[in-house]
């Protein structure tokens, strides 16, 4: 007998209401009662991308919800993933490869084989799984957007799962985004909401009692599962750059790490595990006075590497990151922001822009040449740089990925990669190696690596264990979410499911 999975669905009322979150507390819930738990978003949007072990791209929060789950990520998990490269153009990634470049007007006719590829991505998963706990996107009920959905209603519909319409309470309107939504869809599409999710609450939860009555009864009886508050300081990575979260309050004597918020950064948790070091404050911003008074600077990864490079330029934020690296200030790039660095990016096949050739910031004596081709991979390099503090970490592996189009050309480079099809030379280092570039994303995920670099610029490393704090950060959701959702009802909801 062939194996199908049972399904429920985390909609929301709209955007960023902590739908990802939601999704991962169940996985890892579901996954300790001893369930083979996976995750799945028909449809993501997001330039924060996480990397298969088998080279395909999905969105950053289905590989964190693989994590709870404790699966490896497949590309299954995000069939069609989005990655914005301008105000109305994306690239489009299909079962975890580039399909093409486009604008919204030239995407929506291809729902045919786009509702193809996830519907057949959703069946295997549910061949292989006990529950497929599934991610709705943007608000629930978007009546502009239903003849050409592929992620809520249509989802729902097809694999017959039942739905939690979640709230952000913190947002303000709570009723309009619970109630509203409900009523906005169709009969047959409103049989499948079997519960109300408060997030993000703040205060005593029970001054909301008379809340919960009035949305039970305005709605015909759809239970509200639970009033879940607000968790500061949660430690599990953000699906994307709509709030870059913040750690908990920093004593404003510790040494401040300013990450350039550039128009199109991509993969921001990359510092995630610098965010939730105690002796140093991590700040996303594009605000001059904060590089002036940072006491590291680092270009992160960008979807558009020549345009946010011409941004800097214009917002004379180039000439003050030149000014603070003369001045001794440890300047990083990952990826995008390791090309920005460099001397030249020549883009002769137009990737990302129409802009052909462009002088880098100059600090690092490397050339990029942008290709059609794109690198996509999980990544061991060795540390091969002898310098500065690289010295005390030479021969050590370090794990990370890499997404990227192009190849930068480096003399004296600090990693060799070991799991390429051949050996290739990566990264560069100025004087003590304080400064440098790499295509390696989270290569701050690596313990040792990331200490010897705090104590080469004068920060004290706390030490921590970021795989076990990451494990840590996700049993504590976990119980939080436990607590305060009334998990018997929601096993009875995906226990009874819906009928066909």
């Amino acid at each position: 007998m062939t194996r199908v999975a049972k399904t429920i669905m985390i909609a929301g009322s709209m955007s960023s209401v902590g739908k990802s979150l939601l999704a991962a507390g169940l996985c890892r819930y579901f996954a300790r009662k001893g369930w083979t738990v996976l995750p799945f978003k028909a449809q993501n949007m997001s330039n924060n991308a996480a990397v298969c072990p088998d080279g395909g791209e999905i969105g950053r929060a289905q590989a964190v919800q693989a994590f709870a789950a404790g699966q490896r990520p497949t590309v299954d998990m995000n069939p069609i993933l989005l990655k914005p490269e301008a105000d109305s153009r994306s690239q489009v990634i299909v079962q975890g490869q580039v399909r093409g470049s486009y604008a919204g007007r030239d995407y929506y006719p291809q729902r045919a084989h786009l509702w193809a590829a996830v519907t057949e991505s959703l069946n295997r998963l549910r061949q292989s799984a006990d529950l497929i706990v599934i991610e709705g996107a943007g608000g629930i009920a978007e009546l502009n957007l239903m003849k050409s959905d592929i992620v809520n209603m249509a989802i729902a519909r097809y694999s017959s799962a039942p739905c939690l319409i979640a709230g952000d309470i913190d947002r303000g309107g709570i009723f309009a985004q619970l109630l509203g939504s409900w009523w906005l869809l169709a009969p047959e599409d409103q049989r499948h909401i079997r519960g109300f999710i408060v997030n993000r609450f703040r205060g005593d939860a029970t001054l909301f009692s008379d809340g919960i009555t009035a949305l039970e009864e305005r709605s015909g009886g759809i239970p509200v599962l639970g009033v879940v508050p607000y968790l500061k300081n949660h430690g599990i990575a953000d699906e994307d750059a709509a709030g870059f979260s913040q750690a908990e309050q920093k004593s404003c004597n510790a040494a401040k790490i300013v990450v350039v918020k550039l128009p199109h950064i991509s993969n921001f948790d990359d510092f995630d595990a610098l965010k939730y070091e105690k002796n140093l404050r991590l700040v996303f911003s594009d605000a001059a006075e904060e590089l002036l008074s940072a006491a590291a600077i680092i270009l992160p990864g960008t979807k558009n590497t020549i345009t946010d490079l011409l941004w800097l330029r214009e917002t004379g934020l180039a000439d003050l990151i030149l000014q603070k690296s003369a001045a001794g200030t440890p300047i990083v790039g990952i990826c995008g922001g390791y090309q920005i660095l460099g001397h030249t990016i020549d883009n002769p096949f137009h990737i990302e822009s129409e802009t052909e050739h462009c002088s880098g910031l100059g600090l690092l004596p490397i050339i990029t040449r942008l290709t059609q081709r794109k690198t996509v991979r999980q990544s061991k390099m060795k540390v091969i740089a002898g310098t500065g503090f690289w010295q005390h970490i030479r021969g050590e592996i370090l794990t990370g990925y890499e997404i990227h189009s192009g190849e930068s050309e480096t003399q004296n480079p600090l990693l060799t990669t070991l799991d390429a099809p051949e050996e290739k030379p990566d990264g560069y280092g100025l004087n003590d190696g304080t400064t440098f570039g790499t295509y390696l994303h989270g290569i701050f995920n690596n313990d040792s690596f990331r200490n010897a670099w705090l104590e080469s610029i004068g920060i004290q490393p706390e030490g921590t264990r970021w795989l076990q704090f990451q494990q840590e950060a996700m049993d504590r959701w976990t119980d939080h979410l436990a607590e305060h959702l009334d998990m018997q009802r929601v096993e009875a909801i995906i226990e009874a499911g819906i009928e066909p």
